[in-house]
């Protein structure tokens, strides 16, 4: 489905990513761990084509991406939910749905969608009405995500969901990532939160500046002593 092949990225005098390998399956969730600075996001932001990539190749369904426009990559079926939420403060909850669709012609799977989101998220759809700004942090991610899910994606990327939340509301973000997996969607997830991200993960990637050091099922990388040690906080 997403294959990444010898993905390069330069910030300026900063290599960050170096030759960079990934895979990411159809109906599979997959999760990439590492610090701040590894170079998760930038791997993000190349696949959507917001940074664009010095060397390597981005594959979806076989054909390559590496270059693109980010309007023809999230038509593509490939949608990124940024770090940090970026939902529109003065427009209402409603309001940036419709603006997660824009791209779609289809009128009555948009309407469908939109349901589906406020099944989901039943506080958005209490607050369907009210300006974005005036949420809590928990429900604008919840916003972020839905916005996201409007422009019906088959490939949905997140990073950081959970970062600034509550470990309550944080749980509640990682069940929902859990329920749009299972309703078909495919899940390409960066959290700081490694235990929760390896633990709902089918498949799993360590990435220390730039360079994929450690991959294996999420179960597996849980329990590795070095990733234990490095990322979840326990010695061995």
């Amino acid at each position: 489905m997403l294959k990444l092949e010898g993905l390069s990225v330069f910030y300026g005098g900063i290599h960050a990513l170096r030759g960079i390998g990934l895979e990411v399956a159809d109906g599979k969730i997959v999760t990439l761990i590492g610090a701040n600075g590894a170079g998760k996001s930038t791997m993000l932001n190349s696949i959507a084509g917001l940074v664009k990539p010095s060397g390597g190749s981005i594959f979806w369904d076989g054909a390559d991406i590496s270059g693109k426009e980010t309007k023809d990559i999230v038509q593509a079926g490939l949608v990124l939910v940024p770090e940090g939420r970026r939902v529109f403060p003065n427009l209402t909850v409603e309001e940036n749905l419709r603006l997660g669709a824009y791209s779609r012609l289809d009128k009555a799977g948009v309407k469908n969608d939109r349901e589906r989101c406020y099944t989901l998220f039943p506080r958005l759809k209490e607050r369907r009405r009210q300006a974005a700004g005036t949420l809590s942090g928990g429900e604008q991610q919840m916003l972020a995500v839905a916005r996201g899910l409007m422009a019906n994606p088959r490939l949905l990327m997140l990073d950081e969901p959970s970062l600034g939340l509550a470990p309550l509301v944080s749980k509640m973000i990682f069940d929902i990532v859990r329920e749009i997996n299972k309703n078909g969607t495919t899940i390409l997830l960066i959290e700081q939160n490694a235990h929760a991200a390896l633990d709902i993960a089918d498949y799993a990637y360590v990435l220390e500046t730039g360079i994929i050091t450690m991959q294996d099922t999420g179960k597996a990388l849980l329990n590795d002593d070095r990733v234990r040690k490095a990322y979840l906080g326990e010695s061995q």
